[in-house]
């Protein structure tokens, strides 16, 4: 490097925040700076929930509840102090694993803020449509392109990269047996809204039916 060239963190060269913040569930989730995030099994005590969220210190943020007793498919985000941020439900009877989240614990259709569904029902690889509530067109917010074989995805505003997981390999994952992955949220990015993303992926990639 020649003398008096600037040195700059390889996360601020990699991911140069968005102009415009993209917020989805809410804007205190909307950070300048790349988001990197872990999300586990089994890191919870028994009835606190069946993922943890946590970010490179540790500090728990979310978590994940499973309804098991429910007519539908249905998790909850929760916040580190369990109130729920919002519910996500899976459609039943549908050709494109479609999955829907609402506000809080709620599924009024006026507390919906956005809903999922697979771009095509024959995939090798899972792609995803995202589209915010008040989206009336068949062009999606988002999309998401993952490979479970791989377990790895990356999500997209346009052509615009805003967050990326892959399957962690950690000493908890391997003695527990317990999914783990990592999540980069790029900065200016609701990155509560990316992690409804990738539980849901998790959910997808958890059936093994392939029909609805």
């Amino acid at each position: 490097m020649a003398s008096g060239e600037a040195r700059f963190p390889a996360s601020e060269l990699a991911y140069p925040p968005l102009a415009n913040p993209i917020v989805v569930i809410g804007s205190q989730f909307i950070v300048p700076h790349p988001m990197d995030l872990t999300i586990s099994e089994k890191i919870l005590k028994i009835g606190e929930g069946n993922f943890g969220v946590t970010d490179v210190k540790g500090n728990l943020l979310f978590k994940v509840r499973n309804n098991v007793i429910s007519i539908r498919d249905r998790r909850t985000l929760l916040d580190s102090a369990g109130h729920p941020l919002v519910s996500l439900k899976q459609k039943i009877l549908t050709a494109h694993k479609r999955w829907e989240v609402f506000r809080g614990d709620s599924n009024d259709p006026d507390d919906l803020i956005f809903s999922t569904k697979k771009s095509s029902m024959l995939q090798v690889r899972t792609e995803l449509d995202v589209f915010l509530a008040s989206n009336t067109s068949n062009v999606p917010d988002f999309k998401v392109k993952a490979s479970w074989i791989e377990r790895s995805g990356t999500i997209y505003a346009g052509d615009i990269v805003i967050g990326q997981m892959h399957k962690e390999h950690t000493m908890q994952s391997i003695v527990f047996d317990a999914d783990s992955f990592a999540v980069t949220v790029y900065p200016n990015v609701d990155y509560a809204f990316i992690i409804a993303l990738v539980v849901i992926l998790d959910e997808i990639s958890d059936d093994h039916s392939g029909d609805d």
